[in-house]
């Protein structure tokens, strides 16, 4: 899925260059930006040390901080992964979603939003995210590892999302009981909770809920999401997004 860098594809950027205003006259080639974004998700290199073929820093930079304001990441990955669902003979949006978090140790002199997940001992933050039954992220949301499931993911999905006109149903652990079930309730949704067979010793993969177990192991081996690196959540989450956009071009035009 992602065993290494590779710079984008012909193919590839065919899937997304439509979507990018590339008629337009510019510096630096958009294609090389995305690339160097890329690169730098999938490495975890310093902003400053971005190799020579790259344009400079700084204009990589700017776009990695422009784009989100202006919605061109989440509409980039919208876009590969509605594509990537109806290759894979699926509808376009899911029926059927899974709801999981994981602790990232922060890195050092990052001070922000950061608590202890005492039951992991995990001193960072904790990503959540919304993934269908094949590992494509439909939601995420960045905050301190103190912070409660349940509490938190109501600020994932305040309300019935845009992406879910299909949506029926949401499978997570039980640490999402209470509050965050009466609320997906309210949403018109149904609310399951996968739980291991009685009888089970050992490790056991938990039905559905075993996909966004999966989906995190995956974000891992992106270096810069392997430890939280970022002064801000939304920076985190911005990452995300680019990993996301990048497992999904791997499996709809693999190289």
């Amino acid at each position: 899925m992602v065993d290494g860098y590779q710079p984008l594809t012909d193919s590839q950027w065919q899937v997304i260059a439509p979507l990018l205003l590339t008629q337009r006259k510019r510096r630096h080639c958009l294609r090389l930006i995305v690339d160097a974004v890329r690169y730098i998700c999938r490495t975890g290199c310093q902003w400053r040390s971005l190799p020579a073929p790259f344009p400079p820093w700084s204009a990589v930079y700017y776009y990695f901080r422009r784009w989100p304001l202006n919605g061109c990441w989440q509409h980039l990955t919208d876009a590969v992964k509605q594509a990537d669902r109806l290759a894979a003979g699926r509808a376009a949006t899911p029926a059927l979603v899974c709801l999981d978090s994981q602790s990232v140790r922060r890195a050092p002199r990052v001070f922000e939003h950061r608590g202890l997940d005492g039951g992991k001992q995990v001193n960072g933050r904790k990503r959540q995210i919304v993934s269908d039954v094949q590992g494509r992220i439909f939601a995420r949301r960045v905050h301190a590892a103190n912070g409660h499931d349940g509490v938190e993911a109501l600020r994932l999905l305040p309300a019935r999302p845009a992406w879910g006109p299909r949506l029926r149903t949401i499978v997570t652990d039980k640490g999402y009981r209470g509050r965050f079930a009466r609320h997906v309730l309210a949403l018109g949704l149904a609310h399951q909770i996968g739980r291991r067979p009685p009888t089970a010793r050992g490790f056991v993969p938990v039905a559905k809920r075993w996909v966004v177990e999966r989906t995190f192991a995956w974000l891992t081996n992106f270096r810069r999401l392997a430890i939280d690196y970022e002064f801000t959540p939304r920076s985190h989450e911005t990452w995300l997004l680019i990993a996301n956009m990048t497992m999904g071009l791997n499996r709809l035009t693999p190289a």
